[in-house]
């Protein structure tokens, strides 16, 4: 099944099925694979192993270091919205390739750091160059060059952006050990100059010709606004049960009766239900709408959650992980997903990226707001709320899906 989902997505762009690597859509997603682990492993990623050596050396309290990625997003929040237009206009391709060098700088700056005001700074600069080629970008380029095989693209690509931490976390680690946290930052910025920038220019799709201009033109471009609200609305309440939720599963965990270890082994587990969770999107996607998939995956949230206040067990643990991985991995793919469905494709560029707007604002938040919850209120508090907000974004998210029903009956009659 796998297999054949593959060769669906590349043959179609591919003169000769014997060799894959001809297609522009396989060679930019590749790419962006590629460039989307570094992005993403190299900034927001980055503190986790490297946070204490940072916060030693300059001087920083640690939660003044982990604050780090938490600028970044805001900053990120802040370009998404101006920079829809420039996405809509030339395409992913020059705005990818200008945030790779801009990127590379953040990380030199933090690099060479001795204090809170470079170190805020590079911060600073990595959010401008992540609002121009982490996630969102990469999603809008991989639409422009796959066309109708957008879905399956946007799956492979989504599937191997699961890999991030498990890959970059031992990597960054080894480089650690070996030279220091300064010279791994270092390193980090020469791979986005010399690896993401190139892949950025050379394998995603060029500005459109003048025909394809013309047609994209003729197409409705614009965007429903009661959609684009209550989209952005279900997918930031979601994304901030996901991203603050995330800080205290291992806490919740050990405040049900669990010991260490055995959260441990229970929170690992989240990470195998995620990959879980892309996979089924990605081998049955194709029978299902974006909303059938969508509404399952933030339906099982807080079922997730009832299994984890009722049970103290490590297998009630185990069942919970597996619930919300496979809810938070099918969830990642909605993401992208369900923008494709409701939005006209001349508008999709400028869609997604405002979308980036209350999104990145909702991840930012997340991580204070539930780590303040529980230091005032207990784990179970955070754990109510994440409760609340699921069962807010599946509202939402169906709210939504009666809409646009709505919308194409009247269409279908006009």
């Amino acid at each position: 099944m796998f297999l054949h989902r593959y060769r669906d997505l590349i043959v179609p762009f591919t003169p000769n099925a014997a060799m894959p690597f001809r297609s522009p859509t396989v060679r930019a997603v590749l790419a962006l694979s590629l460039t989307q682990l570094i992005g993403w492993g190299a900034t927001f990623y980055l503190p986790v192993v490297t946070g204490p050596a940072m916060a030693a050396e300059l001087g920083l309290a640690l939660p003044m270091v982990m604050a780090g990625p938490t600028i970044m997003l805001v900053i990120m929040a802040l370009v998404s919205w101006p920079l829809s237009t420039a996405f809509e206009r030339h395409g992913a391709r020059p705005i990818m390739t200008l945030g790779s060098p801009v990127g590379a700088a953040g990380l030199l700056i933090m690099g060479l750091a001795n204090g809170s005001v470079s170190y805020v700074l590079s911060w600073i600069i990595l959010g401008l160059a992540g609002a121009c080629q982490l996630t969102t970008p990469a999603q809008i380029a991989v639409t422009e060059i796959a066309g109708e095989k957008a879905r399956q693209a946007l799956g492979v690509l989504i599937m191997a952006g699961g890999l991030t931490s498990t890959i970059v976390w031992p990597l960054t680690g080894f480089l650690q050990a070996q030279w220091g946290w300064r010279a791994t930052t270092l390193a980090y910025a020469a791979l986005m100059l010399l690896v993401c920038m190139p892949l950025h220019w050379t394998t995603l799709a060029p500005r459109p010709t003048e025909k394809s201009a013309v047609k994209a033109a003729a197409e409705p471009t614009g965007i429903d606004r009661p959609s684009f609200a209550l989209l952005a609305t279900s997918f930031a309440a979601n994304g901030f049960v996901t991203w603050g939720f995330a800080l205290t599963i291992i806490i919740l965990f050990e405040a049900s009766g669990l010991d260490h270890a055995s959260a441990l082994a229970a929170a690992a587990f989240i990470g195998i239900a995620k990959w879980a969770g892309r996979m089924v999107d990605f081998l049955g996607g194709r029978r299902w709408s974006g909303f059938d998939t969508g509404l399952a995956a933030f339906a099982l949230f807080p079922l997730s959650f009832i299994v984890l206040l009722l049970t103290s067990s490590f297998i009630g643990a185990v069942f919970f992980a597996a619930l919300y991985g496979i809810a938070s991995g099918v969830a990642a793919v909605t993401n992208a997903m369900i923008p494709l469905q409701i939005f006209p494709a001349g508008a999709y560029a400028r869609a997604s990226a405002k979308l980036a707007v209350p999104l990145n604002l909702s991840f930012a938040a997340a991580p204070p707001v539930f780590a303040a919850i529980m230091t005032s209120a207990g784990p179970n508090a955070a754990l109510w709320l994440a409760f609340a907000v699921s069962i807010f974004a599946f509202c939402t998210l169906f709210s939504l899906l009666l809409l646009h029903r709505r919308m194409n009956n009247a269409s279908q009659r006009n």
